[in-house]
């Protein structure tokens, strides 16, 4: 049976419920969901810290949560309080078709998930066909105070990789490595989102500070590394464009 109240504890899905034209099935939205929020959808707290009495209240069919947005304890306060949880964890851009046949199942409207199926696989074509031939050796920060970057085995990790970047944190067991000047390999160019952290001009200089060596940076939208959903599409073939950009500058 479709679900009929929903409370979505991972921003990527609230908007990708919209998409699939099943907003108004969301009946609660954390403080950090910005898109595709219905009117009336109440706010039951942040990712981070969800309150589990007010996701109860909302009486939800099915409460949809992410391994790595969401933290352990919460999800399992959740259960234990007899929630239905809808567990996702896309690591993987090819894990996103399968999130969004998913969510599509959940609300019982497969049909709506083919047009951003389709959309989806264009992109991963148009991002295949852009790559430069050489990898872009890339240093993605996400945090200051203190730095962190995108390590290996993410979701972000793999998306870059689509689109033509090498991540030079690819080789540390840490998927969030925290940095210092001797792990940071040689980047050709930094990506500076605008989330988690919203970097800005004013912490370039840093950066420069922080590698010993003026690398080129480039400032992107923090939601095209993260919000996996139909945003996968947008940011494989934006980020592979700014790849084949950065090589034509160099």
């Amino acid at each position: 049976m479709a679900a009929g109240r929903i409370v979505s504890l991972v921003p990527s899905v609230t908007h990708a419920l919209a998409a699939l034209g099943a907003g108004d099935r969301v009946v609660g939205v954390t403080d950090w969901c910005t898109r595709g929020v219905p009117a009336g959808a109440a706010r039951v707290g942040g990712t981070k810290n969800p309150s589990v009495d007010r996701v109860a209240a909302l009486a939800p069919d099915a409460v949809v949560v992410n391994l790595e947005e969401n933290r352990a304890d919460d999800v399992d306060a959740l259960a234990a309080a007899g929630i239905e949880l809808v567990v996702t964890h896309p690591r993987r851009v090819g894990d996103v078709a399968a999130l969004i046949r998913r969510l599509a199942d959940l609300v019982g409207r497969p049909a709506r998930a083919e047009p951003l199926l389709a959309d989806l696989d264009a992109a991963r074509e148009q991002a295949r066909r852009r790559r430069p031939e050489r990898p872009l050796a890339a240093l993605t920060l996400i945090w200051r105070r203190p730095w962190r970057a995108v390590g290996p085995d993410t979701y972000v990790d793999d998306l870059l990789t689509c689109c033509g970047f090498a991540n030079v944190l690819s080789g540390f067991d840490d998927p969030w490595p925290g940095l210092d000047p001797a792990l940071v390999l040689g980047p050709e160019v930094v990506l500076l989102p605008s989330e988690p952290y919203a970097f800005g001009s004013d912490d370039v200089p840093a950066v420069h500070e922080l590698l010993g060596v003026a690398v080129p940076n480039r400032f992107i939208d923090g939601e095209l590394l993260t919000w996996h959903g139909p945003l996968t599409a947008t940011a494989l073939r934006e980020l592979s464009a700014l790849a084949a950009e950065v090589v034509a500058s160099s």
